[in-house]
């Protein structure tokens, strides 16, 4: 019985083992030193959940970079929606201005994400009117 109890406790502590080193791996940088973070995962579905109304979901795209977590659509940088800039201790939603210039505004959390729904679609509406002017 003591040495069931035994290979039980040691079974435990190795499957717990496994998962914690499994979590550092995950929170490794890759080479080039980009991490992505779940919650920057999930502010990108929320931004992907505000614009199905108006474009196809597939066209929104992620980027991650040192400085921030970058929406594009199309996969084309020319075409940021908006920057999560979620690596320091206060978090900020970058919008794109009509000039392609980036205004930060404080969130406290990812769900704020969703106050910036009518900028964020604006901004998708003056790249769906480049491309039809060009």
């Amino acid at each position: 019985m003591i040495n069931d109890r035994l290979k039980s406790a040691l079974s435990r502590e190795t499957e717990e083992e496994q998962k914690l080193k499994q979590n550092d791996e995950d929170k490794e940088p890759h080479k080039d030193g980009v991490i992505t973070t779940q919650e920057e995962l999930e502010g990108f579905l929320i931004v992907r959940a505000i614009l199905h109304e108006v474009v196809d979901v597939s066209r929104v795209v992620h980027r991650d970079t040192k400085s921030y977590f970058g929406i594009l659509l199309d996969d084309n940088n020319r075409k940021p929606l908006c920057r999560l800039h979620f690596n320091t201790a206060q978090k900020y939603i970058g919008l794109i201005g009509p000039d392609k210039s980036e205004t930060r505004y404080p969130i406290q959390g990812i769900n704020e994400i969703y106050n910036f729904s009518k900028q964020i679609k604006e901004t998708l509406e003056r790249y769906n009117i480049e491309q039809q002017a060009s």
